[in-house]
């Protein structure tokens, strides 16, 4: 396929979506021959294709290193364009070729990172499937497990602990570490004992938290106890407390504390996606949604705006 259209309306030429499709998996792999395994073409093929984009673009947006492919200057800003214009493709193709979808869907996850991923998920779904009814479940992920398990929900986000020894369960969505919030300018990390603002027993951040204060031998106690995020937040922003979160949910509004503020380190835990088996082509879409915005969050870890 020509990389430009010579057909195209008003004579202008079109970046090919093949071409853009290599360019973003070289970026993400970070080789030419990955990305060729990625996208199913040969290396050389790759190769020509980045070649024959820098002709058109008349600027290099690769620069190849002994062992990692870095981007230009203009490679970030085509970058940005390449992830929206194929996300649009796909959101365009998933519209018209799949049949109109109607029903109901039940969805769960908890309230953690519930109140910031269903905005933007939400969002997405409803406008390629208007007709689907989305009823939602926000429960601690233990819960969750077992509604799923009981057939009640046909999809779940769930919190997995590995150094628990949890059982891993579901498919990866996204690796995070836990961090430490506090309010600008707050001195609560400086309290002793250390006001903590957390949610009930059984919450993966809670357990996490304890055992990394006990470890060093830090005393603490539970200043404000709620079950929603927000509530939790709201304690942080007031200087009333610190509380541990996922860094990619930390949010502008708090700023992250660490090891040079006395805080212990509490290691990474991931989020994980349960869909029953022979799924609904809802829940299908509704898994690729889902998948999509922890994609675009785990390149942007701190920016959740960006994720939208």
């Amino acid at each position: 396929m020509n990389l430009i259209d010579q057909n195209a309306p008003f004579g202008a030429p079109l970046l090919d979506a093949d071409v853009l499709r290599s360019f973003v998996a070289i970026v993400e792999t970070g080789s030419f021959a990955k990305a060729a395994d990625a996208v199913g073409r040969t290396p050389s093929a790759i190769s020509m294709q980045m070649k024959r984009l820098e002709e058109q673009l008349g600027t290099a947006v690769l620069e190849r290193g002994p062992r990692h492919v870095h981007l230009t200057a203009t490679g970030e800003t085509l970058l940005r364009y390449a992830r929206q214009m194929l996300e649009l493709n796909r959101a365009a193709l998933d519209t018209i070729l799949r049949p109109e979808m109607a029903g109901r869907l039940c969805l769960g996850l908890p309230d953690d990172y519930g109140e910031t991923v269903l905005p933007n998920v939400l969002k997405k779904f409803s406008e390629s499937h208007p007709g689907v009814v989305v009823d939602v479940i926000m429960k601690e992920s233990a819960e969750l497990r077992r509604l799923f398990q009981e057939g009640r929900i046909d999809l779940a986000v769930i919190s997995c602990d590995e150094l628990k020894g949890e059982e891993v369960h579901g498919d990866l969505l996204i690796r995070e570490p836990l961090v430490w919030i506090g309010a600008f300018g707050g001195t609560a990390h400086l309290r002793d004992p250390l006001p903590i603002s957390m949610w009930e027993e059984g919450c993966v951040w809670r357990r996490r938290a304890v055992e990394a204060l006990e470890t060093a031998g830090r005393d603490y106690r539970v200043a404000y106890l709620c079950a929603h995020t927000s509530g939790q937040r709201a304690a942080v922003k007031a200087g009333m407390a610190i509380a541990p979160v996922a860094r990619a949910f930390a949010g502008g509004e708090v700023r992250i504390l660490g090891e040079d503020d006395g805080l212990p380190a509490m290691g990474d835990y991931t989020i994980n996606l349960l869909i029953k088996d022979n799924p609904t082509c809802q829940a299908e879409a509704m898994a690729g949604h889902l998948r999509a915005f922890f994609d675009r969050l785990s390149r942007q870890p701190r920016a959740l705006a960006a994720a939208e």
